[in-house]
């Protein structure tokens, strides 16, 4: 079979669409209560750390200097990538009307919105005085103290805030129609409540469905472009700073492909057990994860020009300390195997995706995904401790070893990670029951819903 005549749904026509999604609301999946426990475990080591860190201050991370930025910015720059997938499947798919979205934009929604929490933590926690953060808004306040908008805290506070509401209410509204079946389907009584409740009296009226195609339309507009902007406001923290190898008009693109990059990668790691632990694969199939899997080769493809023209930029630039970061330093450097290793893992590793075979493969898919995840990490690890460690002076050259607190910060908020979507497996529809439905209407009444050919 072609890849384009591959099925979005398997049995377009006997599936029970609302039943199979809603299943996991009535019961818990095998292992459900197995797992949560393990992330509330690490969740728990999160709070410990940021307890240590509130009570002793971030002096017991391994920042020094000059290395004034370590494990709490790359986490934050980390986290904030894995969340822009999530608004690029569900905002510009469908803007570009590409009807395989429909099984994968509630999961990648709820990923962003995730991460987004995740990835909010760290900058307050390096402000050293978190309880301060408030200073970061502009607001008309008597004490007359105002933001420092030639820092890039204000920028990153304005975008992060901004896509984390714009990313909820899209989430939300799209959460409307169904959360409304859930509430006619379930039988337990506090459930209805809630459910009815959340549901904002959402009837499926014919004007209730015109206005809520026009709202997520135009949700969906306003979200896209904040794909670009938000990473390349992120990237602009390092870029507008003199620090070698930071210095880059380069960054905003190459951050922007990095973090579509990353967070494909997670999406994969989310659906591919949920699809076979919940039974879905009908409704994801093996053409979603084929169409996923290619557009991450097209990331990785993307992202390895990107570090070409990173170092080409160096040394036509003619600076010597430009010169020296990127094709001495990294390459060369202490830190030369952690270079190579990201370098191999992003641009090598999905390689394999040339191979249709290998893009609808689990083992396959599941690999490349942890090892672009991993990939990603030790990449901002050595855009920011690398180019810190040694910079324009050597006798300020120092190195950098993470903490205890460092490391537990870090899986810690994989933990709260974990612990947040078990949380939304259980209780919210994990595909979109509405789209999902009308996809299975055109393909069983034989229309043709796709813009395009993918596969």
């Amino acid at each position: 079979m072609s890849a384009a005549a591959a099925p979005l749904i398997i049995g377009a026509g006997k599936q029970d669409v609302p039943a199979k999604i809603l299943a996991p609301l009535e019961r818990a999946p095998r292992g459900w209560w197995l797992l949560l426990g393990a992330s509330a475990a690490l969740s728990g080591v999160l709070v410990l750390c940021i307890t240590i860190t509130l009570t002793q201050g971030i002096g017991t991370w391994g920042n020094n200097i000059p290395v004034g930025w370590a494990f709490g910015i790359i986490n934050f720059v980390w986290w904030i990538g894995i969340g822009h997938a999530g608004t690029f499947i569900s905002a510009f798919l469908l803007l570009m009307d590409q009807p395989w979205r429909a099984s994968l934009n509630r999961v990648a929604e709820a990923m962003t919105i995730f991460a987004l929490v995740n990835a909010g933590v760290f900058p307050l926690l390096h402000l050293g005085r978190p309880w301060f953060a408030y200073w970061l808004v502009p607001y008309p306040s008597a004490l007359g103290v105002w933001p420092q908008f030639k820092s890039s805290l204000p920028w990153d506070v304005a975008a992060i805030s901004t896509y984390f509401l714009l990313s909820a209410l899209f989430w939300y509204l799209g959460l409307l129609p169904d959360l409304a079946a859930a509430r006619d389907r379930v039988t337990g009584y506090w459930q209805k409540r809630v459910y009815g409740v959340l549901a904002l009296g959402w009837r499926g009226a014919g004007d209730q469905w015109k206005k809520h195609r026009v709202a997520y339309l135009l949700l969906a507009g306003l979200a896209t472009p904040l794909v670009v902007s938000v990473h390349s406001i992120v990237s602009l923290d390092f870029s507008i700073a003199q620090v070698p190898g930071w210095h880059s008009t380069i960054f905003p693109p190459f951050f922007v492909v990095g973090a579509i990059y990353s967070g494909f990668a997670m999406v994969l790691l989310l659906i591919l057990p949920l699809r076979r632990t919940l039974g879905l694969e009908p409704l994801i199939t093996e053409r979603h994860l084929s169409n996923i899997a290619s557009l991450m080769l097209a990331m990785g493809l993307m992202l390895g020009y990107a570090y070409i023209v990173e170092a080409f930029g160096a040394w036509y630039s003619s600076d010597p300390y430009e010169r020296y970061t990127a094709l001495v330093n990294r390459p060369g450097g202490p830190l030369a195997w952690l270079y190579w290793l990201t370098v191999a893992i992003n641009v090598l590793a999905p390689q394999v995706f040339w191979s249709r075979r290998a893009r609808r493969s689990t083992p396959v898919l599941i690999g490349v995904s942890a090892l672009v995840l991993v990939g990603m990490w030790t990449e901002r690890f050595t855009i920011i401790v690398g180019s810190l460690t040694r910079d324009f002076l050597p006798s300020s050259w120092h190195g950098y070893a993470p903490t205890l607190v460092d490391l537990g910060l870090l899986a810690g908020s994989l933990g709260l990670f974990g612990f947040l979507f078990l949380l939304f497996i259980r209780w919210l529809p994990t595909v979109s029951m509405s789209e999902v439905q009308r996809l299975q209407f055109q393909l069983h009444h034989g229309e043709q819903p796709d813009a395009g050919r993918d596969g």
